[in-house]
């Protein structure tokens, strides 16, 4: 590959996935404590993360500044070698901006070199599955410049829809209103949820019960897919693997051959959708 990919630990990939993709720390306190989650999804104790935080623990999550960046990319451009960053989504970070403040840092002292960062105006999933196309990219021989072109054109049918099963984690984040998430939780209500054209979580309906916001998913799913090229999908919970099955199984019932990966939904992102998320990612005709 004549170009390096990077993405960070909100990608969500597990090791069967990453190949040659190069994941950024993300730093964050519980509880007043730093942790730093490397993106190592197969090992992470998702139980364990999201019992805490029903018991109230409170998770500070902050962007991936430039200097973590500078750092990680410049070896790289002496090497010889482009870069491609896949960030999770502007609507939702400042990392995107910081990402690209460093990219032109270092395009003015390598000018030979390139660094395109992409907007995957996403999280989870929705930047790896990203960062996955781009290594694809990679192993065919396009160039760097080649493949960002591509990975821009396809953001826009990266759909990634979600549900929750406590409202009060999307209060703390401005999500919902507190009177939202007080009457929702009253009668039952779970939205769905998703990444629409601009990076921002906005809420695309409501239904009352689990079962139906499994089930509004998958319909999701039916509406939204590609007939016309392989599916692959891709599944991630707080905590709910016996959901993500249901899932996993409304899914196969729709296109019966799809390549369905599911796994526990990564804390960076998590702490602010909290226990019971569950995450259905895609590629599709649309957002």
């Amino acid at each position: 590959m004549s170009f390096a990919v990077f993405a960070d630990g909100t990608a969500n990939l597990p090791k069967n996935l990453l190949g040659d993709i190069r994941l950024l720390p993300c730093e964050y306190l519980a509880d007043g404590q730093p942790q730093v989650y490397h993106g190592d999804v197969d090992s992470f104790d998702g139980h364990a993360f999201y019992e805490s935080l029903k018991a109230g623990s409170v998770i500070q999550t902050s962007l991936l500044n430039t200097d973590l960046f500078l750092t990680h990319f410049e070896p790289v451009l002496k090497e010889g070698r482009d870069i491609i960053y896949i960030s999770m989504s502007s609507g939702i970070s400042g990392t995107f901006n910081a990402a690209r403040i460093a990219a032109e840092e270092l395009m003015e002292k390598y000018s030979e070199r390139f660094i395109h960062i992409v907007d995957s105006l996403g999280c989870g999933f929705g930047n790896g599955i990203l960062a996955l196309r781009a290594e694809e990219l990679g192993r065919q021989g396009r160039t760097a410049r080649e493949a960002a072109a591509v990975l821009d054109d396809e953001v826009p049918h990266v759909c990634q829809y979600f549900t929750v099963d406590d409202l009060n984690f999307l209060k703390r984040t401005g999500r919902v209103s507190g009177i939202t998430a007080s009457i929702g939780t009253v009668l039952n209500i779970k939205p769905i949820l998703f990444g629409d054209a601009t990076g921002h979580i906005i809420s695309c309906a409501k239904v009352r019960g689990r079962r139906k916001s499994i089930e509004a998913l998958a319909q999701k799913y039916e509406e939204k897919r590609k007939r016309d090229k392989d599916q692959r999908v891709f599944i991630s919970h707080g905590d709910c693997s016996q959901d993500a099955q249901t899932l996993a199984g409304l899914i196969r019932e729709i296109t019966p051959d799809a390549s369905i990966t599911v796994c526990q939904h990564e804390p960076f992102s998590g702490a602010h959708v909290g226990p019971g998320m569950l995450g259905l990612f895609f590629y599709g005709v649309e957002r």
